[in-house]
């Protein structure tokens, strides 16, 4: 039997706890082993579903830890670069919470340890795992609504009432472009294999980071030119929609980014006066990176989400923060 891979985590973070972490000790070939902090009341929360569960105090004596195959990180969107670095140089597979990174010219870098180490270092983009992704892709790129003519999104929820937490904080890489953007810019990416040909942004920002953004723009790729939106919010109600919008149809996405917990994953497909629904019940997108990441080290499977693709949603980012207007609406 092959044994599984052994993983550890770089710090006792809330979304791990609730999210990877039971993902890591549910997936098939993978073993949650090891946890980084100096937090035994966080560190409790994990060892409550892996008792076995070994800790360190420090995310480099994690690093050095002989039995660990690679790590998951977590930490906050400033130190996401270094410990990747460090992660892959202590000889780790290494799984970087998005965005892995703050500015697109870093990843170079990554890629240049990545190919000399001989280990898979990838940012955990746990979309384009999830079926629904791969349907909405083949849907249009083969044609089944029509030339493409516009898509929009929006990702919001509303976190003001936490002043405190590293999304509202500049100097830890916060804002809702690097926390959600990446989702509503990279999964157009993903399904249409377009890249911006021009953006504009107007956003609001509270304590120096955005708290509200619009993009739009051209986009252009295979499937041709379209116009494209998106809003971002960390100050509005909690609402998450994708729509593709073609001459001959249109497909529309009502739990894109956070199916279960925002609601069920669901793809609307209307040609004409026919609406045809495909829905994917209990579908665990982060076991299904896992296992795939799994895949990628032991059969060198292409990874779903290489360092190049995370890249161009990158230089996206960095391309809507260059043509940023700042307004206010009071």
């Amino acid at each position: 039997m092959t044994k599984p891979i052994r993983w550890g985590i770089l710090g006792a973070a809330k979304f791990a706890r609730e999210h990877m972490a039971p993902a890591i000790h549910t997936a098939k070939g993978a073993e949650l082993a090891a946890i980084a902090s100096s937090s035994p009341d966080k560190v409790a929360g994990f060892a409550a579903f892996a008792p076995g569960l070994k800790t360190h105090a420090s995310y480099d004596a994690l690093l050095a830890d002989p039995t660990i195959d690679a790590v998951y990180i977590p930490l906050p969107n400033h130190l996401h670069v270094d410990w990747t670095l460090k992660a892959l140089a202590a000889g780790k597979h290494v799984l970087t919470e998005k965005p892995i990174c703050l500015h697109a010219d870093e990843i170079a870098k990554l890629i240049a340890a990545r190919d000399a180490s001989g280990l898979l270092a990838a940012e955990a983009y746990m979309i384009v795992h999830h079926p629904q992704w791969h349907r909405a892709r083949e849907l249009v790129q083969s044609g089944a609504i029509g030339a493409l003519t516009h898509v929009d999104g929006v990702f919001s929820y509303d976190n003001r009432t936490d002043p405190g937490n590293i999304r509202n904080k500049a100097d830890t890489g916060g804002g809702g472009i690097y926390d959600i953007g990446v989702y509503t810019y990279g999964s157009t990416r993903f399904v249409t294999g377009a890249e911006p040909e021009a953006l504009t942004c107007q956003m609001r920002q509270e304590n120096g980071v955005d708290v509200w953004a619009q993009v739009t723009g051209i986009m252009a790729g295979p499937t041709g030119r379209y116009t494209y939106s998106a809003i971002t919010s960390m100050r509005l109600h909690n609402r998450q929609e994708m729509t593709f919008h073609g001459d001959k149809g249109v497909i529309r996405m009502t739990a894109p980014f956070n199916p279960n917990s925002f609601g069920e994953a669901q793809l609307e497909l209307r040609q004409g006066m026919s609406v045809t629904t495909e829905r994917w019940p209990g579908v665990n997108q982060y076991v299904l990176q896992v296992q795939n990441f799994g895949d990628s080290i032991r059969n060198g499977t292409p990874y779903g989400c290489p360092l190049e693709f995370t890249h161009g949603t990158a230089a996206m980012i960095d391309m809507a923060f260059a043509n940023a207007t700042v307004i206010s609406l009071t």
